[in-house]
């Protein structure tokens, strides 16, 4: 994908949250930069298994990881059973990122990548020197006159 003037290679690796692939974390995230761990806002249990899940994240890769927090199928608003307030809740008690998308009707789904190719080591920078020398403008304070050394404001 292109974000600003770079190009980002993002390179996904589906466990579908089985049991089953637990014990290949570690080889999926070993030199991984980003886990984007996704619960089924229409099922308790799968967001319950979302600490555990970043958990194991977080024991293979430490802090040294970007992880996302993702509720997925808002389409189906009517089932669900985690709050879009609950889901951040836990990603701020976890210090993840957070977001909800639908996979099904691309909610929010390029928001999701963006903000990950935006969080990249090295993208920070550009987003810190977009704003250099800019200066801040306020358009209804008055200006008062800048006088020179011969004390004349012209």
């Amino acid at each position: 994908m292109y974000l600003e003037d770079r190009t980002v290679r993002l390179q996904l690796w589906d466990t579908a949250g089985q049991e089953r692939f637990r014990s290949l974390i570690p080889s999926y995230i070993r030199d991984s930069t980003v886990a984007v761990v996704v619960y089924d806002i229409t099922n308790v249990n799968s967001f319950q298994q979302t600490s555990k899940w970043i958990e194991d994240v977080r024991t293979e890769r430490g802090s040294d990881v970007i992880i996302m927090l993702v509720g997925n199928k808002t389409d189906l608003a009517d089932k669900r059973q985690i709050t879009i307030e609950e889901g951040e809740q836990r990603a701020k008690e976890l210090s993840v990122m957070f977001i909800e998308t639908s996979a099904k009707t691309g909610y929010n789904v390029k928001q999701l990548f963006r903000r990950v190719a935006a969080a990249l080591p090295g993208m920070e920078s550009m987003q810190d020197t977009s704003k250099e020398g800019m200066i801040n403008i306020e358009l209804n304070k008055p200006q008062e006159p800048q006088t020179t050394e011969g004390g004349c404001s012209c």
